[in-house]
C-alpha cells in the first residue's frame, strides 16, 4: 500500500506566508468599512425619499462605522503614520492604496452628512456630502474584498470574482439591519427588501465561489471559519425573513431581526478572513490545485509534467 501523500515544506513551515493581519482589526475594518458604505447608499435613498429619521440615523452610524474601521486599520498598522504614508502616492495597480484615498475621500463626506443631519444646519451642504458619501459608499464597501483577493492567500485568491459581490452583499445586510434597529418601522420598506436581496445575493455568491474553489473550499467548511460562516447563513436568513415578516408590524422584532443581519455580516467577514488563514498555513491547499491545474493545462502525452 502506498502512504497518502503529505505535504509540507522545508522546517515545517507553509509554502506561503500567512498575511500577519490581525482577525480582530482587519475582519472587523472589512466588516466596520461594508458597514459605512453600504449605510451611505441607504441614507441617501431615505433623504430622497423623505425617510428623514432613517437618513439621519444611518448618516450618524455611518460616520461611527467609518471611524471605527479606520481606527483597526491604523491599531493594526501599529501608528497613526503608516497610513499617511499611503497617501504619498497613487498606484492604481494596488488595492492598499487605492483604498486609502477612498477612505480619505468617503470618510470627510460621511462626517459633513453626519453633522449637517444631527445639527439641521447648512442643508445644501449636508445633501451634498449625502451624494458624494452615497458615491463613494460602494467602493468602500467592495474594495477589502479586492485587498484580500489580491494576494496569494488560496481561499481569497481563488475566489477573486466572486468576493466582492459577497462583500457587497454582506455589507448590504449589514446596513439594512442597521436602518432596522435605528429608525421606526415606518421607514423600513426598503431597507426591509434590501435586507432580503442581500442574503439571497450573500447565500448564492458564497454558493458559486466554494464550488469553484475545488478542495480549498474545505477551509470554509471546517474549523473556526465553517463555525463562523454557519453561523452567518442562520442569523443574516433568520434576521431577513424576520425583517420581511415582521419588521413593519414591531419595532422591537424589527430591531432583533436587524441585530441578527449585523451579527450575520460580522461572522461572514470573521469567517472569510479565518478560511484564507487556515488555507494559507496549510501547504496542502498550494500544491494540491496548483498540481491540478497543471496537469488540466498539460499537452497530451506529457503525463501531467512540464
Amino acid at each position: 500500500m502506498v502512504p497518502r501523500a503529505t505535504f509540507d515544506s522545508y522546517y515545517g513551515r507553509p509554502v506561503i506566508k500567512a498575511p500577519g493581519w490581525s482577525a480582530r482589526d482587519i475582519a472587523g475594518y472589512f466588516f466596520l468599512g461594508g458597514l459605512a458604505g453600504a449605510g451611505s447608499v441607504l441614507a441617501a435613498g431615505a433623504q430622497m425619499t423623505g425617510r428623514t429619521a432613517t437618513a439621519r440615523a444611518m448618516k450618524v452610524s455611518s460616520l461611527a462605522a467609518i471611524t471605527l474601521s479606520a481606527a483597526a486599520l491604523v491599531n493594526d498598522l501599529g501608528r497613526p503614520g503608516r497610513f499617511v504614508n499611503m497617501l504619498r502616492v497613487v498606484k492604481p495597480t494596488s488595492p492598499m492604496s487605492i483604498g486609502s484615498w477612498l477612505l480619505s475621500a468617503y470618510a470627510p463626506c460621511a462626517g459633513v452628512a453626519a453633522l449637517c443631519a444631527a445639527t439641521g444646519r447648512l442643508p445644501r451642504a449636508g445633501a451634498a456630502a449625502t451624494g458624494a458619501a452615497a458615491l463613494f459608499g460602494p467602493p468602500v464597501a467592495a474594495y477589502t474584498a479586492v485587498l484580500a483577493a489580491n494576494t496569494a492567500v488560496p481561499a481569497w485568491h481563488g475566489v477573486h470574482r466572486e468576493l466582492p459581490y459577497v462583500f457587497v452583499a454582506s455589507a448590504t445586510a449589514a446596513a439594512s439591519g442597521m436602518a432596522l434597529v435605528v429608525a421606526p418601522p415606518r421607514e423600513s420598506g426598503p431597507a426591509r427588501c434590501a435586507a432580503v436581496l442581500a442574503a439571497v445575493g450573500e447565500i448564492a455568491t458564497m454558493s458559486v465561489a466554494e464550488r469553484r474553489l475545488g478542495m480549498v473550499a474545505e477551509t470554509y467548511r471546517e474549523g473556526r471559519a465553517g463555525q463562523l460562516l454557519r453561523a452567518a447563513r442562520l442569523l443574516t436568513v433568520a434576521g431577513a425573513a424576520g425583517a420581511a415578516l415582521y419588521g413593519r408590524r414591531s419595532r422591537t422584532l424589527a430591531m432583533g431581526s436587524g441585530a441578527m443581519l449585523l451579527a450575520g455580516s460580522a461572522c461572514t467577514r470573521f469567517g472569510v478572513f479565518a478560511a484564507g488563514i487556515a488555507s494559507a498555513e496549510d501547504p496542502a491547499y498550494t500544491v494540491r490545485p496548483q498540481r491540478a491545474a497543471k496537469e488540466r493545462t498539460a499537452p497530451p502525452g506529457s503525463g501531467g509534467c512540464a
